[in-house]
């Protein structure tokens, strides 16, 4: 059998080798980060959540005490998600798990959990600081009609935090297409776990990593383009018309933010 010479040679004989198993990789390797990207912005949206909850000033000491301690749990789990490698976190949680509590969990499901865990450490201070960004003064008018604390940030806080932090979350789901290589280290057949072996059955490592890379590219691109759709479809149109006043109910008024 006569191998290639030259560099694209090679790497049009690889992905002629290996093509499937690239896609099957890459496929892993989607799954993987937008699942846990989900999982991990539900996460975050409840901690953050729970971080902002005020008790009354009339409540129970119990019930401040209790407020706090929860809070103190959440910042625990913060800092240590946020302060470790998600390679450390992998091997622990994957091999900890096994080794100390005697659960065999298959190797996709462990993967979701770790990045799920660790992206939630991460939303939750990007969607805390969404929350903070909204006037303080529409929280203040929701309380004084009566709504609570989870109504409040249902109907009128997270709406808007969220479009505030569209950047941030597409950021993450970035991230994560990029930070799923180092779940490797369970033995994840990932997109880097696929293209290391293929690399490894001919010795051709530089070959195997361009094609790798120019996968990654194409994905954070393309992902990257849809998310800035998402954002632009999120603000809405720019011109539109408000019908009627108090005044006069048949009247309109249109308008147009590009010129205001």
């Amino acid at each position: 059998m006569s191998f290639p010479t030259t560099f694209f040679g090679w790497v049009a004989f690889l992905l002629d080798k290996y093509g499937m198993v690239f896609l099957r990789g890459t496929g892993t390797t989607l799954l993987i980060a937008l699942t846990g990207t989900v999982f991990g912005f539900i996460i975050g949206l409840l901690v953050a959540i729970a971080r902002t909850i005020e008790p009354r000033a009339r409540a129970p000491r119990w019930r401040k005490g209790l407020v706090n301690a929860l809070k103190g749990l959440l910042a625990v789990y913060i800092e240590v998600f946020r302060g470790t490698p998600m390679m450390v976190q992998a091997m622990v949680i994957y091999y900890g798990g096994m080794q100390y509590l005697h659960i065999d969990m298959p190797v996709m499901v462990s993967a979701i959990l770790i990045v799920s865990i660790n992206t939630g450490a991460y939303m939750a201070e990007i969607i805390r600081g969404g929350i903070i960004s909204v006037d303080k003064g529409q929280v203040e008018a929701a309380k004084s009609i009566g709504m609570t604390h989870w109504q409040t940030m249902c109907s009128i806080v997270l709406p808007q935090a969220v479009r505030n932090i569209m950047p941030s979350i597409g950021n993450e789901f970035v991230v994560n297409i990029k930070d799923s290589s180092v779940l490797n280290v369970i033995s994840l057949s990932e997109l880097y776990f696929t293209g290391k072996s293929a690399a490894g059955n001919y010795g051709r490592y530089f070959e195997s990593f361009f094609i790798i890379a120019c996968i990654y590219l194409v994905l954070t691109f393309t992902v990257t383009r849809l998310l800035r759709l998402l954002e632009r479809k999120m603000d809405g149109k720019k011109n539109y018309t408000i019908y009627g006043s108090q005044s006069d109910s048949h009247s309109s008024i249109t308008v147009n933010e590009e010129e205001a």
